[in-house]
């Protein structure tokens, strides 16, 4: 009995095991912070067009605001200290050899901006403890490490301006707090849209959402 020979000249591909690349505490914490931006972005935009939005009452949309605004403070310091204390920190890590970086930089937003749609191979080889391509990378580290703490700090200081007066006084009156404060609100909803574009450029547009569930990232080459 004689088995079934590969063609002559025929490539077998070779399957690629899935790879873990989002631990459990990472996906809970990344669908409750979505959760919890989505109410405050939808709370915010109640708070300034009032007259405009009818979702709730001032008065609920104010409460709604600050309490689900403490519950994503508190799920952040979740967040820090489970990356402080876990190997997966080194995906926070900056990257000391500026030139290296950039080249990469500039290679990732090459493939962003025509590469993907040719069908190239992305140029970063993700891994469990380098998950975030340069691009990611920096806008990750911009987000979470000085965005979303001015966005708490001013927060806290318009939910109680009495007790964070002297603060208050010292960036330069509550119009300058509250400015900041939108200005990070107009970023965040920015960088919610465009987050969920880059969700769909894996090989299916589910396939980087599944991958939040599952945990695991499939083979995108």
């Amino acid at each position: 009995m004689t088995t079934p020979r590969t063609r002559p000249g025929a490539r077998q591909k070779r399957q690629q095991a899935p790879i873990y690349l989002h631990p459990l505490p990472v996906r809970i914490w990344h669908w409750l912070n979505a959760l919890g931006f989505l109410v405050l972005i939808l709370t915010g935009f109640q708070l300034r067009y009032v007259d405009l939005i009818g979702l709730m009452s001032f008065e609920t949309a104010v409460h709604v605001h600050n309490w689900v605004g403490f519950a994503v403070i508190a799920n952040w310091f979740l967040w820090f200290i489970y990356y402080l204390t876990s190997d997966r920190i080194t995906n926070y890590h900056p990257d000391l050899d500026a030139s290296s970086f950039f080249d990469r930089f500039f290679r990732q937003a090459q493939f962003y901006g025509q590469g993907i749609f040719k069908g190239e191979k992305r140029p970063h080889n993700v891994q469990p403890s380098d998950k975030f391509n340069p691009m990611q990378k920096l806008t990750y580290q911009f987000m979470m490490f000085i965005t979303v703490p001015i966005t708490f700090v001013s927060g806290l200081m318009m939910w109680d301006v009495d007790r964070f007066s002297g603060l208050i006084e010292a960036v330069g009156g509550i119009r300058v707090v509250n400015t900041v404060h939108v200005v990070m609100f107009i970023m965040f909803v920015l960088f919610m849209f465009v987050h969920a574009y880059m969700g769909m450029l894996g090989p299916k547009p589910s396939t980087h959402y599944k991958e939040m569930i599952t945990g695991y990232e499939e083979p995108h080459d």
